[in-house]
């Protein structure tokens, strides 16, 4: 029965708006009125870019979540951070026989570059020794000592656990305080809280432990702090090396806009402090945030083109359907021809169905998408990122797939010549 008033409802419609030019909201309704006749065609078909646009969502927030994780990581090693270490060179007039003079940093290469160029907001020299330290059961293990300055800490974003870390009074009082990593505070005092205003010695002299910290992301081993790794003023590791050159010097720089041309400055004011012939590196990460930018936005790209194959099956399923469509209703087409429907009229009536069917799938399909990071925020702490123009690019593709595919039943069914239509059983 329902399918009796639907084919008398839908002729009435027919004889009705043929008539006159039909309007944009009857072609609508017709559209509408051959969905309600099979509801269960229309489901299966739409269901197709429900997947498609519900894929495309997914793998946007995928890519997005890789890339702010990515970046983030090397942000929090410090992406502002610039490194200045001596290369080689020194002596113009070393040679053969005679004695070679290397041509190391010193703090006053750091205390120029503050002075000269304006965009350093941090800066820290690194003293680097090695000791062993008894951890009890015979267990003797080789320990990192690194002789920073207080500002070491902004420098390298490092995160204090417990206690504090060493202060501009500590440096100038040249106190033996020291900042141990986490996993030297376990082993050897059980708990980074039990390690405070606890001693041990470097070198034979007594330290006191004020403090335990650890870098913010874990790095691997890929930077100068080891797990064993112990911190002390720069102003005591001195003396332990009886010289004022630094393996390194580190600076902050205040705007990560300026790093790549604070770099360049570092660079040529320390190097014009030394010999022609010594050789200084500056390095940063900007670089490396850049490659890893660009590797997370290819395969971004990678996985929407995968997704795309998806909507195109999709998009097969709509004009295969469609084509299946202007078949079954030839007669149809035939009666509103002969009452003076148009070539435009009955092509854009069937476009309209096809991108109604993609459309509504694509609907769907973002909300879908769009529900499962949403869900997965309240059900965990991971924050997944969801972007606005995911859901724009989704309903864009969704309506071309509409039109594109749809292109080829609706023009099938405008070129249908109304005598041999009005024929057709």
């Amino acid at each position: 029965m329902s399918a009796i008033r639907y084919k008398s409802a839908s002729f009435e419609r027919t004889l009705a708006s043929a008539k006159t030019t039909m309007v944009f909201s009857e072609i609508v309704m017709l559209a509408i009125d051959s969905f309600r006749a099979s509801k269960v065609r229309f489901a299966l078909t739409a269901l197709g870019m429900v997947i498609g646009s519900a894929s495309l969502i997914l793998v946007v927030t995928i890519g997005l979540t890789g890339k702010q994780y990515v970046l983030n990581l090397l942000q929090s090693i410090g992406t502002n951070m610039v490194v200045v270490d001596y290369q080689g060179g020194g002596n113009a007039e070393a040679g053969i026989g005679k004695e070679f003079h290397s041509d190391f940093l010193t703090r006053d290469d750091e205390a120029a570059v503050v002075e000269q160029v304006p965009s350093v907001a941090y800066s820290s020299p690194m003293l680097e020794m090695h000791d062993r330290i008894s951890f009890g059961g015979g267990v003797v293990k080789d320990i990192l000592v690194l002789g920073v300055s207080p500002e070491y800490r902004q420098v390298r974003n490092l995160v204090v656990l417990s206690g504090r870390f060493f202060d501009d009074e500590d440096e100038q009082t040249h106190i033996k305080a020291a900042v141990v990593t986490e996993p030297f505070a376990r082993q050897l005092f059980g708990s980074p809280d039990a390690a405070i205003n606890q001693s041990f010695a470097i070198s034979g002299i007594p330290f006191i432990i004020i403090g335990t910290f650890k870098e913010r992301v874990d790095t691997f081993g890929q930077s100068e702090v080891a797990d064993q790794t112990i911190l002390i003023p720069y102003s005591v590791a001195r003396y332990f090396t009886g010289t004022n050159s630094v393996k390194q010097i580190f600076f902050s720089i205040r705007d990560q806009n300026d790093v790549i041309e604070s770099t360049r400055e570092i660079k040529r004011v320390i190097q014009s402090r030394h010999r022609t012939n010594s050789v200084y590196n500056a390095t940063n990460l900007t670089q490396l945030l850049t490659v890893a930018a660009q590797i997370m936005n290819a395969l971004t790209l990678g996985l929407l083109l995968i997704s795309t194959v998806t909507l195109a099956v999709s998009g097969i399923g709509i004009m295969n359907i469609m084509l299946a469509t202007v078949r079954s209703r030839i007669r149809e087409i035939g009666i509103r021809k002969a009452l003076g429907a148009t070539y435009r009229e009955i092509k854009m009536q069937f476009l309209v169905e096809a991108v109604f069917i993609s459309l509504s799938g694509g609907i769907v399909g973002t909300i879908v998408g769009m529900a499962i990071p949403f869900s997965v925020r309240f059900l965990t702490d991971y924050k997944l990122p969801v972007s606005g123009w995911s859901v724009v690019i989704a309903m864009v593709t969704a309506t071309a797939v509409g039109v594109i595919f749809g292109t080829l039943p609706a023009t099938r069914a405008a070129q249908l010549d109304p005598v041999e239509s009005l024929k057709y059983e």
